[in-house]
């Protein structure tokens, strides 16, 4: 989703002159941040749950956590909204943006290469699966190309860039809303019900939203840059951007959280 953000904006940006258009780039902005919502909001409800599942199956299967004690106060230190987790949520943001353009470039080489044409019409590829399944195969790819590329350029970039920053002593590491609410739920699921008296756990539980708002806002700002220099707008129209993005959160700021009712 992070890498349709900037170009579903500069679709809304051809006309930054007349109102209605500048109503309908506001439209595409809350119907974006909706959506992104809607997709953490999603995936906290799945990894919570799942998560403190997994815990409680390896106690009654092998009769100890997953991770250790030592581990979950470990995660209880970091992920406090107390310490610098707002950094690097925002840091996170940045890793999601470069996703995304990677996605997008990925996606345009292949489609630039017509590698679905080639997948569907390759003479070893339709004798391997069939002429059906080749066709099948050659939509799949073509559909998920920039989704696949999005999650395994993330992926690596949240997994080497904290190790590639400790060896420079560089004071960077990533904080993802659904991977900080996973390791907050093992970390539940090792200390058990206790851990729910202690104020800890409940600053931890309260950076989430933080991290989630930073996750989200400092990518689709990037994101909203990109389509603002790829459509070449003005210093003028993009004042009258911003007044109209404002003047929607004052006036129906829910419309950032919940799709509007429809006209019947």
């Amino acid at each position: 989703q992070p890498a349709m953000t900037a170009p579903a904006m500069a679709a809304k940006l051809a006309n930054t002159k007349d109102d209605a258009a500048i109503e309908g780039f506001v439209d595409e902005v809350a119907h974006l941040i909706r959506s992104q919502t809607a997709g953490i909001v999603g995936n906290l409800l799945v990894v919570a749950p799942l998560v403190l599942l997994l815990q409680g199956a390896a106690w009654l299967a092998l009769g100890k956590p997953l991770i250790g004690e030592h581990s979950a106060h470990h995660v209880l230190e970091t992920l406090t909204l107390l310490g610098p987790t707002a950094w690097y949520a925002a840091f996170t943001g940045v890793l999601l943006f470069v996703s995304s353009l990677i996605a997008g470039w990925v996606e345009n080489w292949f489609v630039l290469h017509k590698l679905d044409s080639a997948m569907r019409w390759n003479p070893h590829i339709r004798a391997w699966l069939g002429v059906a399944r080749a066709a099948r195969w050659a939509t799949w790819w073509r559909a998920n190309i920039s989704g696949l590329a999005a999650n395994v350029s993330l992926g690596l970039m949240l997994g080497l860039v904290p190790v590639i920053a400790g060896f420079m002593a560089l004071p960077l590491d990533v904080r993802h809303v659904t991977l900080s609410t996973g390791q907050l739920m093992a970390a539940l699921g090792t200390l058990g019900p206790g851990a729910l008296h202690d104020p800890v756990f409940w600053w931890c539980a309260a950076a989430l939203p933080v991290t989630g708002l930073l996750n989200v806002g400092v990518s689709f700002g990037l994101a909203l840059l990109v389509a603002l220099r790829s459509r070449s707008v003005r210093v003028k129209d993009r004042a009258r951007l911003r007044a109209a993005i404002w003047r929607r959160v004052r006036r129906q700021p829910l419309s950032f959280l919940l799709p509007p009712r429809s006209a019947s």
